[in-house]
């Protein structure tokens, strides 16, 4: 099935710069990459409620909390593994425990920075900021799901953590379907084995439930994108009647979706095979599929995983 391409960093800025035209107490913080968030776009049009923080995450997400007193609606903006990891303490102290109205999204997350290795990876974002108290974290499967997690992070009151791919992804989350902070979505209906993934991963098991379909085997895949809350109804009902889960995540498999499924589904007799970064850093590859590959992030070893349920 071929599926229309979209890059989710271009869409979040697109869409940030519509919220901007619509509410006049959006502001945007940059770290000095706006051109790869795509913040530029609201940069461009909006000057006086862009600002432009330099290499200081610490200092921007104080700022962003000390405008959000004010009544702003304030966003900012990094790659993943800095917005998480630089400014740990600023959002901890700062912008959770009093549970201000700050948006971190946390751009060319996971491994979708290929070229410059470990230190612009954020293998444990997911991880960092699901233990904080009072964070919602959130990760869209494409364009579609971008834009309306982008506009429903706009409306929540709150501190919230978005985390968003480097590359272009197909258009998966139906686009009449309304986004929900903590619901998770089936994208396929199967009945052998349930396939709970986020980000790039949900497109892999999307392939591979495909051609496991040829080969006889029934894959269910849901689209987990909102890491914390998790509605844990969603997840028992999407798990029900199968003879095994898969996980599958662009991130460590400590503290991310292996750990929310297997904790939401503890004393259940059902098998889970989780897919994800084992307890290590990434590196610099020449290009995202071959990185994915060394990580063993693939359709192949999904659908390996799936067989070692059903045989």
């Amino acid at each position: 099935m071929t599926m229309k391409m979209q890059n989710p960093r271009q869409v979040y800025g697109e869409t940030l710069l519509g919220l901007g035209r619509e509410n006049r107490n959006v502001v945007v913080l940059e770290a000095d990459l706006s051109k790869s968030t795509m913040t530029c776009l609201f940069e461009k049009e909006f000057p006086e409620r862009f600002f432009e923080m330099g290499i200081g995450e610490a200092n921007m997400t104080s700022f962003a909390g000390g405008l959000s007193l004010t009544g702003k609606v304030a966003f900012t903006n990094s790659f993943a593994v800095f917005a998480a990891g630089r400014a740990y303490d600023q959002i901890r102290q700062g912008i959770s425990i009093p549970k201000l109205n700050v948006k971190i999204v946390g751009s060319s997350a996971g491994l979708s920075d290929f070229g410059d290795g470990a230190t612009h990876q954020s293998v444990e974002d997911i991880a960092i900021m699901r233990a904080i108290p009072n964070m919602t974290v959130l990760v869209p499967v494409d364009g579609i799901e971008t834009r309306k997690m982008t506009r429903k992070i706009a409306e929540y009151q709150g501190p919230v953590y978005m985390r968003i791919d480097r590359h272009d992804l197909p258009n998966l989350f139906p686009s009449d379907q309304e986004f929900e902070i903590g619901k998770s979505y089936l994208i396929q209906e199967g009945h052998d084995v349930a396939i709970f993934a986020c980000g790039i991963m949900v497109s892999k098991a999307v392939q591979a439930a495909e051609k496991l379909e040829r080969e006889g085997i029934s894959v269910r895949v849901v689209n987990v994108s909102s890491l914390k809350p998790t509605n844990e109804d969603d997840i028992k009902k999407f798990s029900s009647g199968v003879k095994g889960i898969v996980t599958a995540e662009e991130h460590s498999l400590i503290g991310g979706l292996a750990s929310v499924i297997t904790y939401i589904l503890r004393g259940s007799s059902v098998p889970v095979v989780t897919i994800g970064i084992e307890d290590e850093f990434g590196q610099s590859a020449h290009d995202y599929e071959e990185l994915l590959a060394d990580y063993r992030l693939t359709v192949d070893n999904i659908i390996a995983s799936v067989k070692k349920l059903v045989h």
